[in-house]
């Protein structure tokens, strides 16, 4: 199992069609995501099935990658790879665009609160083959 950038492990990313444009916008450090051609929902995670109406045309956009905690929580006791990254936070990230995502924050585990301003950014591995979305404070600096 790699360790990217935050100290977090990662096993492999699969890519397949319906994926694929999320993936390379991630290697670029763009956060690209579908919005339903039908209704105009944000999909998450990326798939080309609406999770509102149920149609299958999505169109792909780079979204912000602003968003705010909707909820969080520190692990202090994580099991095998992350038995040696903790502490480390597990959060859902409400995005400016509407999904929810759920997803690993990088920083402090004690500077986190509801409802606070976070930016995208794409933890890489250190041969730079694997970005995985984590979100930082607003005010952060992204992770080389």
């Amino acid at each position: 199992m790699k360790v990217l950038s935050s100290g977090l492990p990662v096993g492999e990313v699969v890519v397949n069609e319906d994926t694929r444009p999320f993936w390379e916008g991630a290697a670029d450090g763009r956060l690209v995501l579908p919005r339903c051609h039908r209704c105009g929902t944000v999909i998450w995670y990326p798939r080309h099935l609406c999770s509102n109406c149920g149609s299958t045309e999505a169109d792909w956009f780079e979204a912000s990658g602003r968003g705010t905690v909707y909820s969080f929580t520190v692990v202090h006791n994580g099991e095998g790879a992350y038995a040696e990254a903790t502490p480390y936070v597990i959060a859902y990230v409400e995005l400016e665009e509407g999904p929810r995502v759920l997803t690993n924050l990088i920083g402090e585990p004690d500077s986190w609160s509801v409802g606070q301003a976070v930016s995208a950014v794409f933890d890489r591995d250190s041969d730079g083959e694997q970005a995985l979305l984590r979100f930082v404070a607003a005010e952060k600096q992204p992770l080389k």
